[in-house]
């Protein structure tokens, strides 16, 4: 015989469902309010990871990542390449401390990778770079270009994209539906479910930055360079370059980072904005890379 109406017993787990269910709800959008930091634009984050966290783990994974090109002899094994890296990059990085004055106490690292193949350059949390020899020999960067592109990465870590795109990874994983708010705070819970940080540093960097992130390292990237003596416009012409090299590249709907037209027309409206900044006859002091 069916049932035509509910038991008391099936009504009373009806309404603790619905309770429980609510309280999820509010317990997630409580979690993202608590969770969220404002980036250098105003841009709200997620950030269940924290900036020192972020730092922590992408020490650990930075020689983790350069351990294998260390062993084929493929770090900093051209002298000369990466005595001009560390010139405009060391320029660069003493105006990223004058500009955010939490960063004058990271460890600021930058090596250059030999592989010809890679047009790239990554900054992890904490300020450990490194750039290809593919970058440079590809492109053949101007100083003024190449300082656009280290200092786009090094805006990267200043924005703290690592430790949200960290946040994000987690949030996903964990389910945050599920989660308890002491989970979330206590770090003790904090520091399990992080287990393989060092791991999630380096996906950080390996995985692109969504389109909202990599326009805010275009626009603090090109202010830095700007105030380290480098002329804004390269940006443009970086991105010129770029659109060259990378042809085959997915159209700008079916992928996270804006397109390289896109990113030209955006620097070129910023540019003569930046230009207060550009005094290339000054002196500018330059951060000492070891």
């Amino acid at each position: 015989m069916g049932y035509h109406s509910k038991s008391p017993i099936h009504r009373s787990l009806a309404v603790l469902a619905t309770m429980i269910r609510t309280f999820c709800l509010l317990l997630t959008m409580t979690l993202f309010i608590g969770a969220c930091s404002t980036s250098p634009t105003g841009r709200h984050q997620l950030m269940l990871v924290s900036p020192s966290q972020a730092i922590q783990a992408s020490a650990k994974a930075y020689p983790e990542k350069l351990k294998e090109y260390a062993a084929k002899g493929k770090l900093n094994d051209k002298p000369v390449m990466l005595a001009r890296v560390k010139r405009i990059t060391g320029r660069l990085i003493a105006q990223a401390i004058r500009m955010y004055p939490e960063s004058r106490n990271w460890e600021w690292e930058v090596v250059l990778i030999d592989d010809p193949d890679v047009v790239n350059a990554w900054c992890m949390a904490g300020g450990k770079m490194a750039i290809y020899s593919g970058l440079i020999e590809k492109l053949k960067p101007t100083d003024d270009e190449l300082a656009q592109v280290m200092a786009h990465e090094i805006s990267h870590a200043l924005a703290n994209h690592v430790a949200e795109q960290m946040s994000v990874s987690l949030a996903s994983q964990l389910g945050l539906a599920v989660l308890s708010a002491t989970a979330l705070h206590d770090n003790r819970y904090r520091s399990a479910a992080l287990t393989g940080a060092a791991l999630a540093a380096t996906l950080a960097i390996e995985l692109p930055y969504s389109r909202a992130a990599e326009a805010e390292a275009d626009r603090v990237g090109i202010e830095i360079a700007a105030r380290a003596g480098y002329n804004p416009h390269a940006a443009v012409s970086l991105w010129k370059k770029m659109g060259q090299v990378n042809k085959k590249s997915p159209p700008e709907l079916l992928n996270t980072h804006p397109s390289a037209g896109t990113r030209q027309h955006t620097l070129a409206e910023l540019a003569p904005k930046m230009m207060k900044y550009y005094h290339p006859h000054e002196v500018h002091p330059v951060y000492p890379l070891n």
